[in-house]
């Protein structure tokens, strides 16, 4: 993990694209950041390294916000999918 003041790099361990993507896309809707990536490093690799950059906001706290955004939709998404049955 390497961490600046507007930017964070760290490793998410035993992902590969599913979950990143989803961060990703999150952490992109933060209009504090401005710029979220992840890549492997090899495609037989199974962690990925993300890259947050943000102005306005710290990284830590723009990742925190965006977790509990994921939390929160899967939630939604939980009652949706029992109301359904």
């Amino acid at each position: 993990m390497n961490a600046k003041k507007n930017e964070l790099e760290f490793v998410l361990k035993g992902e590969r694209h599913t979950y990143p993507c989803i961060l990703r896309e999150a952490l992109l809707q933060d209009s504090s950041v401005q710029f979220a990536a992840y890549r492997l490093e090899h495609p037989f690799d199974e962690d990925s390294r993300f890259v947050v950059k943000t102005k306005g906001k710290t990284p830590k706290k723009a990742l925190t916000d965006a977790l509990k955004k994921i939390d929160s939709n899967l939630n939604e998404f939980k009652k949706a999918f029992k109301a359904a049955k």
